[in-house]
Protein backbone atom coordinates (compact mmCIF):
# COMPACT_ATOMS: atom_id res chain seq x y z
CA UNK A 1 0.00 0.00 0.00
CA UNK A 2 1.37 3.49 -0.66
CA UNK A 3 1.35 6.81 1.22
CA UNK A 4 -1.50 8.82 0.37
CA UNK A 5 -0.33 11.94 -0.72
CA UNK A 6 -3.35 14.64 -0.45
CA UNK A 7 -3.19 16.65 -3.78
CA UNK A 8 -4.73 20.03 -4.02
CA UNK A 9 -5.68 19.57 -7.99
CA UNK A 10 -8.12 17.35 -9.38
CA UNK A 11 -7.21 14.75 -11.65
CA UNK A 12 -8.96 14.23 -14.61
CA UNK A 13 -12.34 12.55 -14.24
CA UNK A 14 -12.49 8.94 -14.52
CA UNK A 15 -8.28 8.70 -14.16
CA UNK A 16 -6.96 6.23 -12.70
CA UNK A 17 -5.85 8.94 -9.88
CA UNK A 18 -9.71 9.95 -9.76
CA UNK A 19 -10.99 6.49 -9.12
CA UNK A 20 -7.98 5.46 -6.95
CA UNK A 21 -8.66 8.92 -4.27
CA UNK A 22 -12.45 8.61 -4.92
CA UNK A 23 -13.09 4.91 -5.07
CA UNK A 24 -15.02 4.86 -1.50
CA UNK A 25 -17.65 7.71 -2.65
CA UNK A 26 -17.74 5.85 -6.25
CA UNK A 27 -18.51 1.93 -4.08
CA UNK A 28 -21.40 3.83 -2.56
CA UNK A 29 -23.00 5.29 -5.16
CA UNK A 30 -23.38 1.21 -6.30
CA UNK A 31 -24.36 0.10 -3.16
CA UNK A 32 -27.03 3.02 -3.02
CA UNK A 33 -28.45 1.51 -6.38
CA UNK A 34 -29.34 -1.57 -4.67
CA UNK A 35 -30.59 0.32 -1.66
CA UNK A 36 -32.84 2.10 -3.80
CA UNK A 37 -34.11 -0.31 -5.54
CA UNK A 38 -35.88 -1.43 -2.27
CA UNK A 39 -38.17 1.53 -3.00
CA UNK A 40 -39.66 -0.01 -6.24
CA UNK A 41 -42.43 -2.30 -6.05
CA UNK A 42 -41.88 -4.30 -9.03
CA UNK A 43 -38.08 -4.79 -7.95
CA UNK A 44 -38.30 -5.18 -4.37
CA UNK A 45 -37.65 -9.17 -5.21
CA UNK A 46 -34.73 -8.98 -6.68
CA UNK A 47 -32.69 -6.60 -5.01
CA UNK A 48 -34.25 -8.30 -1.47
CA UNK A 49 -32.61 -11.82 -3.16
CA UNK A 50 -29.06 -9.12 -3.06
CA UNK A 51 -29.17 -7.49 -0.26
CA UNK A 52 -30.87 -10.05 2.00
CA UNK A 53 -29.78 -13.87 2.96
CA UNK A 54 -32.01 -16.01 0.46
CA UNK A 55 -33.10 -19.49 0.56
CA UNK A 56 -34.76 -19.62 3.04
CA UNK A 57 -36.36 -23.14 4.35
CA UNK A 58 -38.62 -23.40 7.75
CA UNK A 59 -37.37 -24.75 10.53
CA UNK A 60 -38.94 -26.84 13.15
CA UNK A 61 -42.07 -25.69 14.46
CA UNK A 62 -41.22 -26.06 17.90
CA UNK A 63 -38.34 -24.04 17.37
CA UNK A 64 -39.65 -21.73 15.13
CA UNK A 65 -36.49 -20.91 13.60
CA UNK A 66 -35.91 -20.44 9.60
CA UNK A 67 -33.16 -22.51 8.01
CA UNK A 68 -30.69 -21.49 5.01
CA UNK A 69 -28.96 -23.62 2.30
CA UNK A 70 -26.68 -22.09 -0.24
CA UNK A 71 -27.32 -21.17 -3.99
CA UNK A 72 -26.34 -19.08 -7.18
CA UNK A 73 -28.42 -16.30 -5.61
CA UNK A 74 -25.70 -16.07 -2.89
CA UNK A 75 -23.06 -14.62 -5.69
CA UNK A 76 -25.35 -11.49 -5.91
CA UNK A 77 -24.97 -11.25 -2.17
CA UNK A 78 -21.73 -11.81 -1.79
CA UNK A 79 -20.81 -9.14 -4.46
CA UNK A 80 -23.10 -6.51 -2.56
CA UNK A 81 -21.19 -7.08 0.64
CA UNK A 82 -18.01 -6.92 -1.26
CA UNK A 83 -19.16 -3.33 -1.77
CA UNK A 84 -19.88 -3.14 1.67
CA UNK A 85 -16.24 -4.68 2.63
CA UNK A 86 -14.74 -1.56 0.28
CA UNK A 87 -16.77 1.46 2.19
CA UNK A 88 -15.63 0.17 5.08
CA UNK A 89 -12.03 -0.22 4.01
CA UNK A 90 -11.99 3.10 3.73
CA UNK A 91 -13.31 4.54 6.59
CA UNK A 92 -10.99 2.60 8.66
CA UNK A 93 -8.31 3.70 6.60
CA UNK A 94 -9.12 7.35 6.65
CA UNK A 95 -10.61 7.99 10.15
CA UNK A 96 -8.15 5.34 11.68
CA UNK A 97 -4.96 4.49 10.44
CA UNK A 98 -4.51 7.77 8.21
CA UNK A 99 -4.08 9.80 11.51
CA UNK A 100 -1.70 7.57 13.19
CA UNK A 101 0.68 7.28 10.78
CA UNK A 102 0.70 10.56 10.47
CA UNK A 103 1.19 11.12 14.13
CA UNK A 104 4.04 7.80 14.36
CA UNK A 105 6.07 9.50 11.12
CA UNK A 106 6.69 5.84 9.47
CA UNK A 107 8.73 5.09 6.92
CA UNK A 108 7.73 3.78 3.15
CA UNK A 109 7.58 -0.13 4.29
CA UNK A 110 6.64 0.31 8.03
CA UNK A 111 3.81 2.22 6.71
CA UNK A 112 3.08 -0.42 4.11
CA UNK A 113 2.81 -3.11 7.12
CA UNK A 114 1.26 -0.81 9.67
CA UNK A 115 -2.08 -0.43 7.45
CA UNK A 116 -1.85 -3.91 6.45
CA UNK A 117 -2.22 -4.86 10.30
CA UNK A 118 -4.13 -2.40 11.38
CA UNK A 119 -6.88 -3.69 8.67
CA UNK A 120 -6.62 -7.35 9.13
CA UNK A 121 -6.20 -6.88 12.81
CA UNK A 122 -9.89 -4.94 12.86
CA UNK A 123 -11.15 -7.73 10.72
CA UNK A 124 -10.08 -10.87 12.57
CA UNK A 125 -11.02 -9.36 16.31
CA UNK A 126 -14.71 -8.82 14.20
CA UNK A 127 -14.70 -12.56 12.75
CA UNK A 128 -12.96 -14.15 15.75
CA UNK A 129 -16.00 -12.56 18.06
CA UNK A 130 -18.53 -13.11 15.86
CA UNK A 131 -17.61 -16.98 14.82
CA UNK A 132 -17.36 -17.35 18.60
CA UNK A 133 -20.27 -16.39 19.42
CA UNK A 134 -22.07 -18.89 16.77
CA UNK A 135 -19.99 -21.39 18.16
CA UNK A 136 -20.98 -21.03 21.79
CA UNK A 137 -24.90 -20.36 20.35
CA UNK A 138 -24.60 -24.02 18.56
CA UNK A 139 -23.33 -25.75 20.81
CA UNK A 140 -20.17 -26.56 18.60
CA UNK A 141 -17.50 -26.93 21.16
CA UNK A 142 -19.75 -28.25 23.86
CA UNK A 143 -20.64 -31.19 21.55
CA UNK A 144 -17.71 -31.44 18.99
CA UNK A 145 -19.48 -35.02 17.76
CA UNK A 146 -21.86 -32.47 16.35
CA UNK A 147 -18.93 -31.83 13.09
CA UNK A 148 -19.51 -34.52 11.22
CA UNK A 149 -22.67 -36.26 13.03
CA UNK A 150 -25.43 -35.11 10.86
CA UNK A 151 -23.54 -35.21 7.53
CA UNK A 152 -24.95 -33.16 5.13
CA UNK A 153 -25.13 -29.94 6.86
CA UNK A 154 -27.16 -28.21 4.25
CA UNK A 155 -29.35 -26.42 6.94
CA UNK A 156 -27.68 -23.55 8.39
CA UNK A 157 -29.00 -20.69 10.99
CA UNK A 158 -29.27 -16.87 9.51
CA UNK A 159 -25.89 -16.21 11.93
CA UNK A 160 -23.76 -19.18 10.30
CA UNK A 161 -24.96 -18.79 6.32
CA UNK A 162 -24.20 -14.82 6.78
CA UNK A 163 -20.98 -14.94 8.41
CA UNK A 164 -19.78 -17.41 5.37
CA UNK A 165 -20.96 -14.48 3.08
CA UNK A 166 -19.41 -11.71 4.58
CA UNK A 167 -16.39 -13.91 4.84
CA UNK A 168 -16.49 -14.48 0.60
CA UNK A 169 -16.84 -10.85 0.49
CA UNK A 170 -14.36 -9.60 2.32
CA UNK A 171 -12.07 -11.67 0.97
CA UNK A 172 -13.19 -10.68 -2.41
CA UNK A 173 -13.18 -7.30 -1.72
CA UNK A 174 -9.03 -7.32 -0.98
CA UNK A 175 -8.58 -7.88 -4.81
CA UNK A 176 -9.90 -4.70 -5.86
CA UNK A 177 -7.99 -3.23 -3.29
CA UNK A 178 -4.40 -4.36 -4.51
CA UNK A 179 -5.35 -1.46 -6.97
CA UNK A 180 -6.70 1.21 -5.12
CA UNK A 181 -4.33 1.08 -1.90
CA UNK A 182 -1.21 1.26 -4.94
CA UNK A 183 0.14 -2.05 -4.18
CA UNK A 184 3.88 -2.92 -5.39
CA UNK A 185 3.68 -5.09 -8.08
CA UNK A 186 6.38 -7.27 -5.94
CA UNK A 187 4.03 -7.78 -3.33
CA UNK A 188 0.84 -8.64 -5.59
CA UNK A 189 1.60 -12.14 -6.21
CA UNK A 190 1.87 -13.13 -2.39
CA UNK A 191 -1.14 -11.13 -1.76
CA UNK A 192 -3.18 -12.74 -4.48
CA UNK A 193 -1.88 -16.00 -3.05
CA UNK A 194 -2.67 -15.29 0.10
CA UNK A 195 -6.08 -14.19 -0.68
CA UNK A 196 -6.85 -17.53 -2.83
CA UNK A 197 -6.32 -19.62 -0.14
CA UNK A 198 -8.76 -17.88 1.75
CA UNK A 199 -11.50 -18.52 -1.29
CA UNK A 200 -11.13 -21.51 -2.11
CA UNK A 201 -10.72 -23.05 1.86
CA UNK A 202 -14.18 -20.96 2.35
CA UNK A 203 -15.92 -21.58 -0.29
CA UNK A 204 -14.54 -25.54 -0.26
CA UNK A 205 -16.22 -25.37 3.21
CA UNK A 206 -19.24 -23.67 1.82
CA UNK A 207 -20.25 -25.55 -0.59
CA UNK A 208 -19.33 -29.02 0.54
CA UNK A 209 -21.48 -28.57 3.29
CA UNK A 210 -18.64 -28.75 5.84
CA UNK A 211 -19.71 -25.46 7.46
CA UNK A 212 -19.29 -26.54 11.26
CA UNK A 213 -15.93 -27.37 10.59
CA UNK A 214 -14.91 -24.38 8.44
CA UNK A 215 -16.31 -22.10 11.21
CA UNK A 216 -14.07 -23.72 13.99
CA UNK A 217 -10.71 -23.84 11.82
CA UNK A 218 -11.76 -20.47 10.66
CA UNK A 219 -12.07 -18.70 14.23
CA UNK A 220 -8.96 -20.74 15.27
CA UNK A 221 -6.84 -19.45 12.09
CA UNK A 222 -8.46 -16.22 13.26
CA UNK A 223 -7.56 -15.80 16.76
CA UNK A 224 -3.46 -16.62 15.60
CA UNK A 225 -3.40 -14.51 12.85
CA UNK A 226 -5.16 -11.39 15.41
CA UNK A 227 -2.55 -12.33 18.06
CA UNK A 228 0.76 -12.20 14.94
CA UNK A 229 -0.91 -8.43 14.06
CA UNK A 230 -1.77 -7.07 17.46
CA UNK A 231 1.94 -8.11 18.02
CA UNK A 232 3.49 -6.16 15.03
CA UNK A 233 1.09 -2.80 15.67
CA UNK A 234 2.96 -2.55 19.39
CA UNK A 235 6.49 -3.71 17.41
CA UNK A 236 5.79 -0.57 15.11
CA UNK A 237 5.48 1.80 18.17
CA UNK A 238 8.46 0.32 20.03
CA UNK A 239 10.35 -2.03 18.48
CA UNK A 240 11.61 -3.60 22.22
CA UNK A 241 8.25 -4.92 22.27
CA UNK A 242 8.32 -8.37 20.63
CA UNK A 243 6.98 -10.59 23.12
CA UNK A 244 3.98 -10.82 21.39
CA UNK A 245 5.85 -12.13 18.48
CA UNK A 246 7.13 -15.60 20.91
CA UNK A 247 3.49 -16.10 21.83
CA UNK A 248 2.36 -16.12 18.54
CA UNK A 249 5.12 -18.23 17.73
CA UNK A 250 4.12 -20.67 19.59
CA UNK A 251 0.04 -20.69 19.61
CA UNK A 252 0.90 -20.90 15.51
CA UNK A 253 2.47 -24.25 15.61
CA UNK A 254 -0.27 -25.77 18.51
CA UNK A 255 -2.59 -24.31 15.57
CA UNK A 256 -1.51 -26.28 13.05
CA UNK A 257 -1.57 -29.15 15.29
CA UNK A 258 -4.90 -28.88 16.08
CA UNK A 259 -6.09 -27.60 12.75
CA UNK A 260 -4.80 -30.83 11.52
CA UNK A 261 -6.20 -33.09 14.52
CA UNK A 262 -9.90 -31.85 13.69
CA UNK A 263 -9.78 -32.41 10.01
CA UNK A 264 -8.66 -35.64 10.32
CA UNK A 265 -10.98 -36.23 12.83
CA UNK A 266 -13.77 -34.97 10.86
CA UNK A 267 -13.06 -35.97 7.62
CA UNK A 268 -10.84 -39.14 8.23
CA UNK A 269 -12.87 -40.54 10.77
CA UNK A 270 -16.23 -39.01 11.32
CA UNK A 271 -17.32 -38.91 8.08
CA UNK A 272 -15.73 -42.25 6.71
CA UNK A 273 -18.01 -43.74 9.70
CA UNK A 274 -21.32 -41.98 8.36
CA UNK A 275 -24.57 -43.74 7.70
CA UNK A 276 -25.14 -41.70 4.80
CA UNK A 277 -22.63 -42.53 2.28
CA UNK A 278 -21.97 -41.63 -1.51
CA UNK A 279 -22.31 -38.76 -4.32
CA UNK A 280 -25.65 -36.58 -4.08
CA UNK A 281 -25.09 -33.24 -5.44
CA UNK A 282 -29.20 -32.33 -5.32
CA UNK A 283 -29.24 -33.51 -1.34
CA UNK A 284 -25.57 -31.86 -0.90
CA UNK A 285 -23.91 -35.27 -0.07
CA UNK A 286 -20.29 -35.31 -1.18
CA UNK A 287 -19.37 -38.04 1.70
CA UNK A 288 -16.97 -40.19 -0.96
CA UNK A 289 -13.71 -40.78 -0.66
CA UNK A 290 -12.05 -38.72 -3.07
CA UNK A 291 -13.65 -36.05 -1.85
CA UNK A 292 -12.59 -36.72 1.56
CA UNK A 293 -9.28 -37.21 0.46
CA UNK A 294 -9.06 -34.26 -1.43
CA UNK A 295 -9.93 -32.31 1.31
CA UNK A 296 -7.72 -33.64 3.50
CA UNK A 297 -4.78 -33.19 1.10
CA UNK A 298 -5.92 -29.37 0.26
CA UNK A 299 -5.83 -28.88 4.09
CA UNK A 300 -2.29 -30.66 4.77
CA UNK A 301 -1.03 -28.83 1.58
CA UNK A 302 -1.67 -25.74 2.95
CA UNK A 303 -0.83 -26.24 6.99
CA UNK A 304 2.64 -27.53 5.12
CA UNK A 305 3.00 -24.60 3.27
CA UNK A 306 2.06 -22.11 6.59
CA UNK A 307 4.85 -23.98 8.48
CA UNK A 308 7.34 -23.91 5.38
CA UNK A 309 6.60 -19.99 5.73
CA UNK A 310 6.61 -19.23 9.50
CA UNK A 311 9.99 -21.34 9.48
CA UNK A 312 11.71 -19.10 6.83
CA UNK A 313 9.86 -16.01 8.98
CA UNK A 314 11.85 -17.57 12.44
CA UNK A 315 15.08 -18.10 10.61
CA UNK A 316 14.58 -14.34 9.16
CA UNK A 317 14.05 -12.91 12.62
CA UNK A 318 16.82 -15.11 13.77
CA UNK A 319 19.67 -13.98 11.50
CA UNK A 320 18.65 -10.16 12.00
CA UNK A 321 18.67 -10.30 15.52
CA UNK A 322 22.21 -12.15 15.43
CA UNK A 323 23.10 -9.39 12.92
CA UNK A 324 22.03 -6.35 14.95
CA UNK A 325 23.72 -8.02 18.30
CA UNK A 326 26.92 -8.47 16.12
CA UNK A 327 26.55 -4.65 15.36
CA UNK A 328 26.28 -3.75 18.73
CA UNK A 329 29.20 -5.48 20.05
CA UNK A 330 31.08 -3.78 17.59
CA UNK A 331 30.17 -1.08 18.09
CA UNK A 332 30.77 -0.72 21.74
CA UNK A 333 34.23 -2.80 21.18
CA UNK A 334 35.10 0.50 18.82
CA UNK A 335 34.13 3.15 21.35
CA UNK A 336 36.42 1.20 24.22
CA UNK A 337 39.53 0.87 21.98
CA UNK A 338 38.48 4.76 20.79
CA UNK A 339 38.69 5.62 24.62
CA UNK A 340 41.60 3.91 25.74
CA UNK A 341 43.32 5.72 22.94
CA UNK A 342 42.56 9.05 24.17
CA UNK A 343 43.76 8.92 27.33
CA UNK A 344 47.36 9.62 27.40
CA UNK A 345 48.43 10.12 30.94
CA UNK A 346 51.54 12.74 31.49
CA UNK A 347 54.97 11.56 31.47
CA UNK A 348 56.96 12.71 34.71
CA UNK A 349 60.36 13.72 33.44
Amino acid sequence: MGIRKKNNKNPPVLSHEFVIQNHADIVSCVAMVFLLGLMFEHYVHIYAYILFVSWILGGPEETAVNYFHYGLKDVATVFFYMLVAIIMHAIIQEYVLDKINRKMHFSKTKHSKFNESGQLSAFYLFSCLWGASILVSENLLSNPVSLWDGYPHTLMPFQLKFYYICQLGYWLHAIPELYFQKAKKEDIPRQLVYISLYMVHITGAYILNLNRLGLVLLVLHYLVELLFHVSRLIYFSNEDRQTGFTVWAVLFVLGRLLTLSLSVLTVGFGLAGAEKQGLNPAEGSFNVLFVRVTVLAAICTTQAFMMWKFINFQLRRWREHAQTQTLKKKSSSSKSKSKKGQYCPLKIS
